[in-house]
């Protein structure tokens, strides 16, 4: 295993980073929390341009065919940068797509999501708060030739803008739940869906949508009647190595962040990072900032050879979750009363830890898939 940059994944990394300095100053970040888009359509298409809602996507449907690792190296780009908007909904909303999608399903939906035409987010938590088949009861009927959506799906990223949902549905009651479960691709300007943004400290966008008796056509089913799980699982392990790739960018920054001030700022006439305490505390910001990087680079390997890592995915989120919302505690207390305004970068990664931690499972809710690989559960 070699977790080496190719040149490639630096040239990525390099154009990532200088395109996210100069087009999207956190001054711009500020100003779409506050806006009712939350994105901007301008920045969207020039990074449209530069490939990026294409990158995993084969060569054969427009996109630009480079690896699930490739991928984790532009995420932790945007992570540093806390890039708003629907990029990350709609990237992580192919992943069902390309592993389930029929051919006429590819060809309909990929070339335009890798050229930037489509919005796409996937909406699969409910009122019950888990990430567990038993948490999936929005009901899918067949009717002719659609099946029929109720149900409300809450947290749904960036929901209000997108141009189709990723659905998961309940066809089939009775246990066990996972033997009920089946994916659809729903237009969202389908009669009887109903978007509405959740105020979240992040600001991040996630809505509640509700579904009240809308058709989706059979053709755009994903994958199996009843068979959907294993699609859901996929998507929960690679989801979760996104948002980790996210969040380690972002927490790389904290520390950076905070270890630069350290240097600056002077108390009782020495720079605080010269105060042994402090330096413990930074240095274990340090290390812990590297395990996750590794952490998730090593389980974005594994993604990127097909090799077995649901329990090194799980691994990693538990552990990068705490890191991050550990970590953004930490550079709030010792930038000090500075890092309490508006205006100041700390409380936009601060804000954000918790969304991270939320995405596609908890700390908790990974814990106990670890404890489970492990023969514990």
């Amino acid at each position: 295993m070699d977790l080496r940059f190719t040149e490639a994944q630096e040239i990525l990394r390099k154009m990532a980073r200088d395109f996210l300095a100069t087009e999207c100053p956190k001054t711009l970040v500020r100003e779409l929390e506050q806006s009712d888009k939350g994105y901007s359509p301008e920045l969207w298409k020039k990074m449209s341009e530069l490939g990026w809602m294409g990158l995993i996507i084969p060569e054969e449907y427009d996109g630009m065919g480079y690896s699930f690792q490739d991928l984790t190296v532009l995420m932790e780009e945007i992570g540093r940068n806390i890039l708003p908007g629907p990029l990350v909904p709609t990237i992580i909303s192919t992943f069902p797509i390309l592993e389930a999608g029929t051919e006429d399903q590819k060809k309909e939906f990929l070339p335009k999501i890798a050229q930037g035409k489509l919005i796409l987010t996937t909406a699969l938590l409910e009122a019950d708060g888990t990430f567990n088949a038993s948490g999936i009861a929005t009901k899918a009927t067949p009717k002719g030739d659609d099946f029929v959506i109720n149900g409300t799906k809450l947290f749904v990223e960036m929901a209000h803008v997108a141009d189709y949902l990723i659905c998961v549905t309940r066809t089939k009651d009775g246990s066990p739940a996972e033997k009920g479960i089946t994916l659809f691709i729903a237009d969202n300007k389908s009669p009887g869906i109903r978007c509405e943004v959740i105020p979240t400290m992040a600001a991040d966008k996630e809505c509640e949508v509700r579904f009240e008796s809308v058709a989706v056509p059979k053709k755009n089913m994903l994958g199996k009647l009843d068979g959907g799980w294993p699609i859901v699982e996929t998507l929960l392990r690679k989801g979760s190595i996104v948002k980790c790739a996210e969040s380690v960018g972002a927490l790389q920054t904290c520390v950076e962040m905070t270890v630069a001030y350290s240097k600056e700022r002077v108390q009782y006439d020495r720079p605080i990072g010269a105060f042994q305490a402090l330096q413990h505390i930074m240095a274990d910001m340090w290390t812990a900032m590297e395990t996750s990087r590794y952490l998730v680079y090593e389980v974005a390997w594994m993604e990127s050879e097909g090799l077995p890592c649901a329990k090194e995915a799980s691994m990693a989120k538990a552990y990068v979750n705490e890191v991050y919302k550990n970590v953004s505690k930490w550079a709030v207390r010792l930038h000090g009363g500075i890092a309490t305004s508006y205006d100041h970068d700390i409380p936009l990664y601060y804000r954000r830890s918790k969304a991270a931690d939320s995405a596609f499972g908890g700390t908790d809710f990974h814990r106990e898939l670890v404890a489970q690989k492990i023969g514990l559960a």
